[in-house]
């Protein structure tokens, strides 16, 4: 199993379904989706989408190009190019200072969620959405996300694992401690 060798990692089982917090790369893990935390333009920039775009290939971009757009708190998907993947679901998550902003980040993972069971996928990987450059504060990220996954998860689904993928040890930390208060 070629995933990212960590210490950091707790796993729990919610219904039918493992849910990891990780730290690692979201490219490293064996799994049939990744979800890509995307502008509205559904343009492959920096951080995660750069790295879709370069090693997926011009075809996720073409894909998307073809998609046009979505609005924040939404989610569409894609093939993954040249990547490992059978799908990429591009998320879009709120700015900050837009207004709204828990609403539309709950709904962009719940609509990400829903998505990857729509088109029957087992594994799905998720970063932080909206943490890097939209400037959504950590905690409140993993407040929302976590308590969003499990909502999901209590809900019947066919996904098998969900994995959320942090990139930093800050991250993971504030994530772990949030699922370690429990889901609200």
């Amino acid at each position: 199993m070629p995933e990212t060798n960590t210490d950091k990692r707790i796993v729990i089982q919610m219904n039918n379904t493992t849910l990891e917090l990780v730290e690692g790369d979201i490219t490293d893990f064996d799994v049939e989706a990744i979800v890509n935390p995307a502008n509205e333009k559904l343009l492959l920039g920096g951080g995660v989408a750069g790295v879709i775009k370069r090693k997926g290939g011009p075809s996720v971009q073409e894909e998307c190009k073809r998609i046009g757009s979505t609005p924040t708190g939404t989610a569409v998907i894609t093939g993954a190019g040249k990547l490992k993947y059978r799908h990429i679901i591009h998320a879009v998550g709120p700015k900050m200072g837009e207004g709204d902003e828990d609403r539309k980040l709950s709904s962009a993972v719940r609509a990400s969620l829903a998505l990857a069971d729509r088109h029957g996928l087992k594994s799905l990987a998720m970063p932080a959405i909206s943490t890097g450059n939209y400037g959504f504060p950590m905690d409140r990220a993993a407040r929302i996300t976590l308590t969003e996954v499990h909502r999901y998860l209590q809900g019947g689904t066919k996904l098998q694992r969900v994995i959320v993928v942090l990139y930093d040890d800050p991250a993971y930390t504030t994530f772990a401690r949030e699922l370690r208060r429990g889901f609200r």
